[in-house]
Order: structure tokens, then C-alpha cells, then sequence
């Protein structure tokens, strides 16, 4: 399915302080397979797939759509930043409304408690709200995921509702660039 969101794609690689957030390539395979097999980083995902189904199913140069980042730190990928187009599961709820872009992300253990998450998905909110100003992003997280419940607040985040699904308390929250700059 074609995004439909009018993106400019791909971006000039973005650079940060310590990051550089670019399209995927060939190279990032592996690391792309070890986050999606990790038990740590799909805790609060519905738990890790198998290693030998990714080896199967993951794409020669994975993430190759709009919007999907690549997260590296000294050449090497720590990550994926994505903002996809958002589809909530239950469409009569005030979910659909609150935008039609969906931030995501996954960081490898390693890099867990050190600002790269908060400096990725900064860098990769303010070039979409640049390609698309004024246009909100939503959240989900559960509301044990800690970490993520921080990041969200750091990022701006307003939250809109909690419910449950998937056997968990969920978070939904939105940031609107036109009320939220960059967070430092």
C-alpha cells in the first residue's frame, strides 16, 4: 500500500549531535533481525519473533518505505526511527482523529539510557513537522513500558486515552508541531 501522506522521499541524511538518522541499506539487515528476535526490545511488542522466520522474511535492504529511519551512532545502526502512516485498530474512536501519522521506534539494549532514542525521534519529529507542518503525530505505548512512557513525555506528548488491548493497559497520547518545539 503507497503512503499517502505527500513525502518528500527519502530525506537528505539527518545529522544530530551524536546520530545520524538516513535510509536503510543492505548492511543494516542483521541488526534489523536482532532487534525484531530480541526478547528485551519486544517486551512491550507482543514478544520476539523467531530468528529463523526473519532470516526468511526480512528483505535484502529492510525498511525501504517513507518515513522509515535508520538510527546510526559512529557507523554503526543502534535502531529504527519510523513515522508511518496510522491505522488504529478500532476506527470509531476519537483514535482515528487525532492524527494520521504514527511515531515508532526500537533501539538495541546496548543503547538503552543514554538520550539516542529522545535525540532520534526529536530529529526525526521536526523534519516531518518541517515536510508536513501543523501535522499532529500519534503514540502508543503500554503504560508499564516506563521507558517509554518517559520518552513520550520528553517528546511532547499529550496524552488522549488509556484502554485496554493485547492484555495490557494502553497508552495513547498526540503531539501537534504547532504547539510543541523541538525538546532539548
Amino acid at each position: 500500500m503507497a503512503d499517502p501522506r505527500p513525502l518528500a522521499w527519502p530525506p537528505a541524511p539527518i545529522k544530530t549531535e551524536r546520530l545520524v538518522l538516513r535510509e536503510s541499506e543492505a548492511r543494516d539487515r542483521t541488526t534489523v533481525i536482532e532487534l525484531n528476535a530480541s526478547p528485551e526490545v519486544n517486551a512491550y511488542l507482543g514478544g520476539p519473533r523467531p530468528r529463523a522466520e526473519l532470516e526468511r522474511t526480512v528483505p535484502e535492504v529492510p525498511g525501504q518505505r517513507h518515513g522509515w529511519f535508520v538510527v546510526e551512532l559512529d557507523g554503526a545502526m543502534i535502531g529504527t526511527v519510523q513515522l508511518k502512516p496510522h491505522a488504529p485498530e478500532s476506527p470509531s474512536n476519537c483514535r482515528l482523529e487525532a492524527g494520521e501519522t504514527e511515531l515508532g521506534y526500537l533501539f538495541l539494549p546496548g543503547a538503552w539510557r543514554r538520550g539516542y532514542a529522545t535525540e532520534a525521534c526529536t530529529a526525526a519529529l521536526d523534519w516531518f513537522a518541517d515536510a508536513l507542518p501543523g501535522e499532529p503525530v500519534v503514540l502508543y505505548t503500554q503504560t508499564a513500558n516506563a521507558g517509554s512512557m518517559r520518552l513520550a513525555a520528553k517528546l511532547g506528548f499529550t496524552e488522549v486515552e488509556r484502554f485496554r488491548a493485547w492484555g495490557a493497559e494502553q497508552w495513547f497520547g498526540v503531539r501537534s508541531s504547532l504547539t510543541t518545539s523541538s525538546m532539548p
